[in-house]
């Protein structure tokens, strides 16, 4: 199943999202932003279900490449689990549960970045509905993050031989700290974050290359200073194929962060980094991130559209009619 928009190819599965009878709501983070970017995609006539690529699961082997037996064992564990989801309630409940409600989804959404790096490179841009998990380190999860999807990606591109160098150009507004510490001694892999200064992860990291931002932050001040930089950034990392942390909880109204910026600077960085790939030949993977405010889904939609509309139809206008939602789907989306 699957079949790519011209350039641009989506990733998704309905596996993707968390159910833990109303649990997951107790975080402040809308998993149901994925179902409901899905769902948007359809109904505005952009795809249908059979265009989208759907990803198998993560394996244990898959896991391994990134993570260690330790951490893995530790799954089992539903107080450490409520650790890394930062959910004290997760350490109450039994752990085939957990497995089944929590960690589940996210297997199955860091194996649609492996798939999207995948299609990437057959297609040129390729966006997962999800993913975007940076704060995972080999030996533990943190901040909503259990597995590095970024990092396991790349690490099985590598072992498949389809790539040897890659970059992260992480734009969520927390530092990808998890894939800075994975990456830290190995040359191949570019890590680029840029992110709130005075907020989580503290203490940071240290990336490839760090630009810390003031609370405050502007549309106007944050293009221009990607702008500048981006294109050193991708000389000096020399990729085969670039991974977009395209996090939105850089916008103005996220509760977990303090930057400016609007829906449509965010549509403008994303197409920043989107544009940079394809004008040098290089695959692009987009992840969707953090984004914790009502805002958030639509705003990563509007990107996405963005780029479907430039990469995915050439000016052909949408490929099937606009529709309103059924009632089931209005249900699961909620």
């Amino acid at each position: 199943m699957g079949r790519a928009l011209e350039k641009v190819a989506i990733v998704y599965s309905t596996n993707y999202e968390i159910n833990m009878a109303g649990l997951e709501k107790l975080h402040p983070f809308d998993i149901h932003k994925y179902a409901k970017i899905y769902l948007q995609l359809q109904t505005d006539g952009y795809l249908r279900p059979d265009d989208v690529f759907v990803p198998e699961p993560l394996s244990k082997e898959q896991i391994l490449l990134v993570h260690t037996d330790e951490f893995c064992r530790s799954l089992k564990d539903p107080q450490r689990v409520a650790q890394y989801l930062e959910m004290e309630i997760v350490a109450k409940v039994p752990t085939k549960m957990v497995d089944a409600g929590f960690l589940s989804s996210f297997r199955w959404a860091s194996g649609g970045t492996i798939m999207a790096g995948r299609e990437a490179l057959e297609y040129g841009i390729a966006i997962n509905i999800g993913g975007g998990y940076h704060h995972a380190k080999p030996d533990a999860g943190e901040g909503f993050c259990v597995y590095n999807d970024l990092a396991i990606a790349i690490r099985a591109l590598q072992k498949d031989g389809l790539i040897q160098r890659a970059c992260v150009v992480d734009l969520d507004v927390h530092q990808g700290n998890g894939t800075a510490v994975i990456f830290a001694s190995d040359d191949n892999v570019f890590t680029f974050s840029m992110h709130q200064r005075d907020i989580y992860p503290i203490p940071k990291e240290t990336s490839d290359w760090d630009i810390e931002l003031a609370a405050g932050t502007t549309d106007e001040v944050y293009l221009s200073l990607l702008q500048e930089v981006l294109p050193a950034v991708l000389e000096q990392a020399k990729p085969q194929i670039v991974f977009l942390q395209a996090g939105c909880d850089t916008l103005e109204s996220d509760p977990l962060a303090s930057l400016a910026m609007t829906p449509s600077g965010i549509a403008r960085r994303d197409a920043l980094v989107i544009d940079a790939c394809v004008s040098r030949g290089i695959p692009v993977v987009i992840t969707l991130g953090g984004g914790y405010g009502p805002q958030a889904w639509k705003t990563q939609y509007d990107s996405i559209a963005r780029t479907i509309d430039k990469y995915g139809l050439a000016g052909a206008g949408r490929a099937y009619q606009r529709r309103s939602p059924t009632a089931k789907e209005k249900f699961y989306t909620k």
